[in-house]
């Protein structure tokens, strides 16, 4: 007969937990080498037993800074919940909700409609959890009071203006809007964090006050809001533990001398009904928790919350070896006899951009989910490794591996055990400015680029592969393992292979700079700069495309503005650089007018050297190119007597003053020698945007350039090339093309199939026109054995005012399309690195 599975369960959601550990029990033994785990499992009398060490086990998500989950991933969280055991979710918005009358809640903030929340509210109830509005009604308030409408209702920037009646009748009707579409009676009011309460307008108006009594006045008129509506409020704590010290720093908050049952005696007190939730991230040793929780029951808080936190604010990816130590530390505290804490609060804050991937903290929650149902005070690895295999579908020594693009390669014996903040390397290296390079002298001393080379290595092979990289396979098992969540690991890998190359650059480059070697400045711009541009580009683009997978769209412009800061600062580096090596009289190199394509342009496999996440295996880069090698300079500024063989490599495309153009690596020997003077129609041949043509003979040992600029006729090799062109600088020309002719542009090089060149752009594409519409495709840079075009009927499409229809309906495509509109005119740029099957766009 087949197995069966009973499950006693008291609450619903205690049901979903015991499915998550029937999941947990059938994975242990898929992974068993021996099918001792899978006899276990059939044995008649096998059981699996938990207690809930807490009534309420609540997770806290930031939808405020920035990222708003969709509600979809609302929905993706809660399953995960469910099966951890959570049973309560708290959505923190402070203006991310829509209010009736009140427009500017939610405004270009991807707020969440009473709809949403309400579906959000049903979806939660079938799981057994429960969603509890998280608000703010004093502090953090910036978002609303920055608009003119609000500007009456400030104390300070963030704070709101307490004892003003219109406060009330605002927090009254956000109360009422966010409270309605939930059947939770409870709330979370905030009033964290309200420096300055009482120090702006409230002292011009009310005059000077102690901050305790205006706090304490303030919250208990909220409460009789949330009274009036049937609704039990509660805070976060900090504020009276800082203003009773009358000290904003969180030292005051955690200080275990501070208690501020003095302050709170000579004041009203705190309504007996308001829950206080003391938040603590930073300490890893139980007994400080525990003097705190009981501060918090002098303050006649019988039942006060703990609150933990997955270390994912200002942060790229969390940090969970951390999380694991603050919350062993906290969860310890909260069971012990001494804490006796009812219900535990697990958050996931999103400071400076919400730049990480929530879904990172996964692995955060089930260790606290796993820690509420045991009264023990340590957690098996692994049985975390099964559960996180079972549940989430990832790899736990993976995800732990991925946490270590913060960790610092070095003795950490100084530091305080008892209390100590994780790195955020990653962000500061990735933002850092890569010319001044500030952070360098503080890791001189650290092999950086070797630590995150294999960080890169080892995660970006998990995420294609999705297995484990320490376990390829289980013994006596045909398949490999599959976790199909490592796919998220894409994301820090592709981070610490920008880290990688970013590192120790400006130490790279100065050596050389300083000893006058331009040769070698050149050789690091190539095989170190210029793959860190392509890297940071596709690290952008990754991140752009998981955003909007998991978030709302409002709140990506913040990171994509740091994104193109970046981007454009390392172009101007490589730019001026170049322009050094190569001795550009008294001009620094600039972008040319198709900034932000020309990298797509380099992705051509047969024009990039060996593509390896690790430099080192990057090979002769020189000798890849199989042939001499293009630069862009006039030719008088070529070094005398110097091989082209030994100057730059392809690279982003960049411009003179004197002209504009793309390297395009070795020069072709089927590029056109000649071009007409003119078109059948008698008109003069124009280069469209302003280019550099790169020109040689079959007998040519040596590349020469040749800046074609709006001055006369220009030849080369005896005429080999020449050109007849007034070229205007501001606008491309387009003239009509032979339609009959479009699938011949693969013929060897001859006057007749020069004739059916119209021009060649900056972007090595050839634009072909033909009734007020004109065709793009790409430029043959490749001879035709080796373009993987050749043979696929050319043209990409009639562009013009459909082209954002054209893209529109090829979604799939859309971070391999890269439009650029200029004087009118599109250009469209494939990424062959990316697309099979470029027919798809006929």
């Amino acid at each position: 007969s087949q197995p069966r599975v009973l499950i006693r369960y008291r609450r619903v959601v205690d049901a979903f937990r015991a499915l998550g550990q029937v999941l947990t029990a059938a994975r242990t033994a898929e992974l068993a080498a021996d099918g001792s785990n899978d006899r276990a499992l059939r044995a008649p009398d096998f059981v699996i037993s938990e207690k809930a060490q807490f009534e309420t086990l609540a997770l806290m998500i930031d939808c405020s800074r920035n990222g708003v989950l969709s509600v979809k991933n609302v929905w993706a969280m809660l399953r995960n919940m469910a099966l951890m055991g959570f049973n309560m979710l708290q959505l923190y918005t402070e203006d991310t909700y829509k209010v009736t009358g009140e427009p500017f809640f939610g405004y270009l903030r991807g707020g969440y409609t009473q709809d949403e929340l309400r579906a959000i509210d049903d979806y939660a109830f079938s799981l057994g959890i429960e969603v509890v509005p998280c608000i703010q009604t004093l502090g953090h308030l910036g978002q609303i009071l920055q608009w003119p409408r609000f500007a009456g209702l400030r104390d300070t920037n963030e704070v709101i203006l307490s004892r003003l009646p219109e406060t009330y009748e605002l927090l009254e009707k956000l109360i009422a809007a966010v409270s309605a579409p939930l059947r939770s009676k409870r709330i979370h009011i905030g009033m964290d964090e309200a420096y300055g309460v009482g120090e702006g307008r409230f002292r011009s108006m009310f005059g000077a006050q102690e901050g305790t009594a205006i706090f304490v006045e303030h919250l208990a008129r909220v409460h009789d809001i949330c009274a009036q509506r049937g609704l039990r409020a509660m805070i976060w704590s900090d504020m009276l533990f800082c203003l009773a010290a009358k000290n904003n720093a969180l030292y005051a908050y955690y200080d275990q001398s501070n208690n501020p049952a003095d302050a709170l005696s000579k004041v009203e007190g705190i309504p007996p009904d308001v829950d206080l939730v003391f938040w603590d991230y930073y300490h890893t040793a139980p007994e400080i928790y525990a003097r705190k929780i009981q501060q918090h029951r002098d303050l006649g808080c019988d039942s006060p919350w703990m609150a933990g936190g997955a270390w994912t604010w200002s942060r790229l990816w969390c940090y969970l070896p951390f999380s694991f130590e603050s919350n062993r530390a906290s969860l310890t505290a909260a069971k012990s006899p001494q804490g006796r804490v009812a219900s535990f609060m697990l958050t996931i804050w999103g400071d400076e951009g919400n730049e990480c991937d929530f879904f990172s903290a996964l692995p955060v929650m089930l260790y606290a989910g796993n820690h509420a149902y045991t009264d023990r005070t340590e957690i098996d690895p692994a049985f975390m490794e099964n559960t996180f295999s079972a549940i989430c579908g990832g790899s736990l020594g993976d995800w732990m591996n991925a946490s270590r693009i913060d960790d610092i390669p070095q003795d950490a014996d100084h530091m305080d055990a008892r209390s100590q903040l994780p790195s955020n390397m990653s962000k500061w290296l990735l933002w850092e400015d890569p010319m001044l390079s500030f952070m360098s002298p503080q890791y001189a001393t650290l092999d950086l680029e070797t630590h995150y080379t294999q960080i890169a290595d080892r995660l970006l092979d998990c995420a294609l592969s999705s297995t484990n990289s320490g376990r390829s396979a289980v013994p006596g098992r045909s398949n490999a393992v599959r976790y199909p969540l490592n796919r998220l690991l894409r994301m820090p890998g592709l981070l610490a292979r920008v880290l990688s190359l970013k590192c120790h650059l400006r130490d790279k480059l100065t050596a050389p700079y300083r000893a006058g070697d331009r040769a070698a400045l050149l050789q690091v711009v190539e095989t170190r700069l210029r793959p860190l541009i392509e890297a940071q580009r596709e690290l952008w683009l990754y991140h752009r495309s998981r955003w909007h997978r998991i978030y709302k769209p409002f709140g990506w412009e913040t990171l994509e503005l740091r994104y193109g800061g970046l981007a454009a600062r390392l172009q101007t580096m490589y730019d001026r650089i170049v322009a050094y090596s190569l001795q550009q009289p008294g001009s620094t190199l600039r972008r040319s007018r198709a900034i932000g394509v020309a990298a797509g342009i380099s992705r051509h496999p047969a024009l990039l050297p060996q593509r390896s996440r690790n430099p080192s295996k990057s090979g002769d880069i020189l000798s890849s190119c199989g042939g001499p090698i293009a630069v862009l300079s006039e030719a008088s500024d070529l070094p005398q007597g110097e091989s082209s063989s030994s100057i730059v490599l392809p690279g982003p495309s960049m411009s003179t003053d004197e002209g504009s153009g793309l390297s395009v690596g070795a020069v072709p020997a089927w590029l056109p020698a000649t071009m007409p003077d003119t078109e059948p129609d008698g008109a003069a041949v124009s280069l469209g945007w302003p280019v550099t043509a790169v020109a040689t003979t079959a007998a040519a040992t040596t590349a020469t350039m040749v800046t074609v600029t709006d001055t006369a006729a220009v030849s080369a090799f005896g005429g080999g090339l020449s050109m007849t062109a007034a070229v205007d600088q501001s606008e491309p020309t387009m003239t009509p093309f032979p339609q009959h002719n479009l699938h011949n542009h693969h013929q060897p090089s001859s006057a007749s199939s020069n004739s059916h060149v119209t021009t060649i752009n900056a972007l090595g594409v050839r634009e072909l026109g033909g009734e007020g519409d004109f065709w793009l495709q790409p430029a043959p840079l490749l001879p035709p054995e080796l373009d993987p075009l050749a043979g696929i009927p050319s043209g990409i499409g009639s562009l013009g005012e459909e082209t954002d229809d054209i893209i529109d309906c090829i979604p799939e495509l859309e971070e391999d399309l890269h439009c650029i509109y200029e004087n009118s005119h599109t250009s469209l740029l494939l990424d062959y690195g990316r697309v099979t099957a470029p027919s798809r766009l006929g």
